[in-house]
């Protein structure tokens, strides 16, 4: 199949790889001339529009946030008739049903499938895939979707995935800064971070991101960075207005949420995630 992928970043270049990998005729597109040199350097063709691409049959958008994808939307509408446009970014609920709403008025299918799993797991193909939409469509671009991971078909209503993301995210969030707190409290006891993080890790009070997240957490600030602070003030702030919407009560949220606002303004938003330990250390 013909694929353009929307957001050749940090994930989405992997992704991209993946697909191109499989066989199918990839083109990134992305306004970073970085992401676009690193994808070349990859083998991976990359453009700076979506018009100087091929006209694809799929198209995977990956945006970084609601305002980019409505932005994006607004710049291809007149060239998306046929197309079926895959939306897996995490960007809400409610972006996605709006902009899916323009896109399928402007005769394009759209799927919404958020991903999660990180950079390790898109280079490896073994995202999960939260997919929503209508059976058909979401079968037709299978062939792209099982190059990337595992596909959860979660049903026709278009913004479940995002939902579901959402609620992943609130674990993320909540889950990243209740490991800062506990590395920080082992430390305020006089003991080794290090070596209370590998007596726990494993036991009940373990975790997936206390064990990916922890080591990082005690090296320094310049540690290689999987996901920013700044991923995590965007997806938390969306759980945050998702939860507002439904109104449904999220204190733990909030506290993590506060915790990503104090390090990106504290000039950690470029930094890895696991730097949120640095707000407790600056306290």
């Amino acid at each position: 199949m013909n694929v353009t992928v929307i957001g050749i970043g940090a994930i989405g270049l992997p992704m991209a790889l993946r697909i191109q990998g499989a066989g199918h005729a990839v083109t990134g597109v992305d306004l970073s001339s970085r992401a676009r040199e690193l994808a070349q350097d990859s083998g991976l063709a990359a453009v700076d529009g979506f018009a100087a691409a091929p006209a694809p049959e799929v198209v995977v958008a990956m945006v970084a946030t609601p305002q980019q994808l409505a932005s994006l939307v607004d710049s291809v509408a007149a060239q998306v008739a046929g197309q079926t446009w895959v939306i897996m970014s995490t960007v809400g609920p409610e972006a996605v049903r709006e902009q899916g709403e323009r896109l399928v008025a402007a005769g394009a299918r759209v799927v919404d499938a958020p991903v999660t799993g990180g950079t390790a797991r898109a280079k490896t193909g073994e995202l999960v895939i939260f997919a929503s939409g209508e059976a058909a469509h979401i079968a037709a671009v299978r062939p792209v979707l099982d190059t990337m991971g595992s596909v959860r078909n979660v049903g026709p209503k278009l913004g479940d995935g995002q939902s579901i993301k959402v609620v992943n995210q609130h674990l993320c969030s909540v889950h990243i800064v209740a490991a800062a707190e506990a590395l920080n409290l082992a430390r305020s006891l006089g003991l080794d971070p290090a070596a209370v993080l590998e007596l726990i890790e494993k036991g009940a009070a373990g975790s997936w991101m206390l064990s990916d997240r922890g080591p990082r957490m005690l090296q320094g600030t310049d540690v290689s960075v999987t996901s920013s602070i700044n991923i995590f003030v965007k997806d938390s702030d969306l759980v945050a207005d998702a939860a507002a919407t439904c109104g449904a009560d999220v204190p733990l949220l909030s506290i993590a949420n506060a915790r990503y606002h104090a390090a990106a303004d504290a000039g950690l938003a470029l930094r890895d995630d696991s730097r949120v330990i640095e707000t407790w250390r600056s306290a």
